[in-house]
């Protein structure tokens, strides 16, 4: 299975944002359509990826930051301030299973789908879990029916 396969079963909805929308706009985005990633596009490329890795660690620092004195609101963070500027990229032709290690190894779950420049879609750890379920499913189905079909022996 390619990661193309992937992104055909997971739908073809995506959301992108630019370096210079507020955090926190983005952190309701993500919140209200329940997703763990936006794309950071600026004009017309990629240029990073915004997980709630990264709005976990803006929290967290900003919130050691308030014994060293004033710190501005979350509400004046940009993305482009907390962003992945390199994130790591998978092509639509890339196999499952290198997907797979290249996510674990790297500890990133959400990768962009890049066919040359043209952004293809995002795959989610989650996605490429459902993705080999249902593959397996399927392969089993088969499976099941080949040998329900076999011949007695005589």
């Amino acid at each position: 299975m390619q990661v193309s396969e992937v992104l055909r079963i997971k739908g073809s909805t995506l959301f992108t944002a630019t370096p210079q929308t507020p955090l926190s706009q983005a952190v309701l985005v993500m919140a209200d359509n329940d997703i763990g990633s936006v794309v950071v596009m600026d004009q017309g490329k990629l240029v990073g990826m915004l997980t709630f890795r990264e709005v976990i660690k803006i929290i967290a620092a900003r919130h050691r930051e308030q014994g060293s004195g004033p710190t501005p609101p979350i509400t004046e963070i940009t993305i482009g301030a907390v962003m992945n500027a390199k994130p790591l990229i998978a092509a639509p032709d890339t196999d499952v299973n290198e997907l797979r290690r290249t996510m674990l190894g790297s500890h990133q779950r959400y990768l962009p789908v890049l066919d040359g420049e043209l952004l293809m879609g995002v795959v989610s750890f989650h996605d490429v879990a459902r993705a080999v379920l249902e593959e397996q499913g399927f392969e089993n189905q088969m499976l099941k029916a080949y040998i329900s079909d076999w011949p007695s022996a005589r």
